[in-house]
């Protein structure tokens, strides 16, 4: 399962603010060249609208800094850097143009409003929405004191207020705001108007985003419709709506359906708006996704890494979309097997989440506990326990000592020091995973079950098997409950039942529940995995404990047999089965054999 953070486009207005210019009697070249770039801009052309605004800014940039021209040239340059992602050229224009308005103007004045909004669109582009929302609350009280709270110039800050809300995950201040905007322009403009739309966009944003997709879409299909009825069926606006419906799709498992989706938008936002902008960008990595559901790993990288590339050169390094690509990618590579790369993108993901969040975050948290995960999965022990330690004091800083979300990184790391022998360190941390578990999800869960086997696995290890045992049987009871009797992890558990048997030196009651782990093993894992042969090789030491030379040996021929296909010929694994199959030979009294499974180890040394 490809699992990561899924991007979703939200709608922004980027509208002009229109200055007022009647009254200046203007004429001549400036005049024709604002009129084609609105021209232009209003078809999805930012090249050419960013031509003639230039063009525009130019003729009236000798005008002295409070003429209103000025600033609605700068307000319409920064318009045509929005629209093809040069928010970063487009900031500065815009506060620039905002300082000009508030001269000429006054700071309360209707047209300051729209410039403000503005200004908070790049910056909700670039990722800094918590610099948006105070401008568009400062948007909002002008506009609703200009012209009255059902005006659509207060729907228009009202759509891009609620995305910023949708974007900090504020959803229930959200959908009010939103649906009141939506109200506003179907009142005054009419249900099939394009700033209806954008309305219907932002509302499937917020449900999408809750998961209510069954929601979003129709939202999101007569969104679509109205546009391409409004603005023709190849304008750049298309492609959100299309990238939209298709992650509606694709996350519900409608993979033929969400295809095409992103082809057609892929194919508008390029030919519209060239091949390195962020909406194109956003597209790659929703197909890349796609590709990565349907097992297409070949197909689904170098999409990833075109839509890295292009957010990074327009967005930055540390931008939230920069972290979603690299978290999707780590997680590809980490389902091909790719430690070392998923490794370099992790470590990188750190820095930048560190960036944007600041280094108490749980964003930050839970990407220090994926890669703590990867460390621990290689046997780098050492190097994952203080990314889960910094991961877990995060957590308890943010959420509490005692929040669910925290009890996976308590028992990852109470894991480590038990690996380590440090037992006092383990003890607490699992007995916390264990209580926080219990209270959250009840007594019958099989993570309730998991850390009651792995605090009877610590007392085992400390020779503590009066507490161990009941420990360890609750937890078999309590999977057999849950999962059923013929699950995979039933079986790991009667495996380390007997595990403490055979350390207690209870061989007989040890035999059962290892027998009947491989046979479930056997049942639902089939004749070659790794953990039949796990189970396999207890058996066979316990045989060969019992003297039971004659049974122990095929079943260590058969664990040497899956081990090679499974690892290879040279792995750690098979050299270790080698020599304890040797030591059993040998008390067996087969000496020749012994000698020659021990030369097989040796070469592998």
């Amino acid at each position: 399962m490809t699992v990561g953070t899924l991007t979703w486009v939200l709608v922004v207005l980027f509208g002009f603010a229109l200055l007022p210019t009647d009254a200046l009697a203007l004429e001549g070249r400036w005049e024709t060249t604002t009129s084609e770039g609105e021209a232009a801009f209003a078809k999805g052309d930012y090249a050419k609208a960013e031509t003639e605004f230039a063009a525009a800014l130019a003729e009236v940039a000798g005008f002295g800094p409070k003429d209103p021209r000025l600033a609605r040239s700068l307000n319409n340059l920064a318009a045509a850097y929005h629209g093809q992602g040069r928010y970063a050229e487009a900031d500065p224009l815009l506060e620039r143009s905002l300082s000009v308005a508030e001269k000429a103007l006054g700071p309360d004045a209707s047209q300051v409003a729209e410039s403000i909004n503005n200004l908070a669109a790049v910056y909700f582009a670039l990722g800094r929405s918590w610099e948006a929302e105070p401008l568009l609350k400062r948007a909002l009280a002008i506009d609703e004191a200009s012209f009255g709270a059902d005006a659509p110039q207060v729907a228009g800050t009202l759509g891009n207020l609620a995305a910023v809300y949708t974007a900090q995950a504020r959803y229930a201040e959200a959908e009010p705001v939103v649906r009141r905007a939506l109200a506003i322009w179907e009142r005054t403009s009419g249900a099939d108007q394009a700033e209806v739309a954008h309305a219907l966009g932002n509302l499937a944003a917020i449900y999408h985003a809750q998961r209510k997709y069954a929601e979003a879409g129709p939202l999101l299909k007569r969104s679509l419709a109205i546009r391409e009825k409004e603005l023709g069926l190849d304008h750049p606006a298309l492609s959100t709506d299309l990238n939209n419906l298709a992650e509606t799709h694709r996350i519900q498992g409608e993979r033929a359906e969400a295809e095409p989706l992103y082809a057609r938008a892929l194919k508008i936002a390029e030919g519209a708006l060239g091949p390195d902008h962020p909406g194109v960008a956003r597209t790659l990595g929703n197909l890349a996704l796609l590709y990565s559901e349907q097992g297409k790993p070949g197909d689904a990288e170098p999409l990833f890494e075109r839509s890295l590339a292009i957010r990074e050169k327009a967005l930055g390094p540390a931008h939230p979309e920069v972290a979603t690509v690299l978290r999707n990618l780590a997680t590809l590579y980490l389902e091909q097997g790719r430690g070392a790369a998923a490794e370099r993108v992790l470590k990188r993901l750190l820095v930048v989440t560190e960036k944007i969040r600041g280094a108490a975050h749980l964003d930050l948290a839970a990407q220090m506990n994926r890669l703590a995960a990867l460390y621990a999965g290689q046997g780098r022990y050492a190097e994952a326990e203080p990314l889960y330690a910094r991961a877990l004091a995060i957590g308890e800083t943010v959420l509490g000592l005692e929040h669910p979300d925290l009890a996976d990184t308590m028992n990852n790391l109470a894991f480590l020091h038990a690996r380590a022998g440090d037992y006092a360190e383990a003890r607490p941390l699992y007995a916390r995973a264990l209580g926080i578990w219990e209270r959250s999800l009840g007594a019958d869960n099989a993570k309730v079950a998991r850390a009651l086997e792995n605090l009877a696995l610590l007392h085992g290890a400390e020779g503590r098997y009066a507490e161990a045992e009941p420990l360890a049987r609750r937890g078999l009871a309590t999977l057999e409950r849950v999962l059923g009797p013929d699950h995979p992890d039933v079986a790991r558990s009667l495996n380390n039942l007997a595990g403490l048997y055979v350390e207690q030196g209870r061989l007989a009651e040890a035999a059962p529940p290892i027998k009947r782990a491989v046979a479930i093993w056997e049942q639902t894992l089939g004749p070659d995995h790794l953990d039949l042969a796990k189970g396999l090789e207890n058996l066979a030491i316990l045989y060969g404990t019992k003297a039971r030379y004659a049974e122990a040996e095929p079943l260590f021929e058969r664990i040497i047999t899956i081990r090679e296909k499974a690892l290879g010929p040279g792995h750690a694994a098979v050299t270790r089965t080698l020599e304890t199959y040797a030591a059993v030979l040998r008390k067996a009294g087969r000496h020749v054999r012994a000698a020659r499974i021990d030369a097989r180890a040796k070469a592998n040394r």
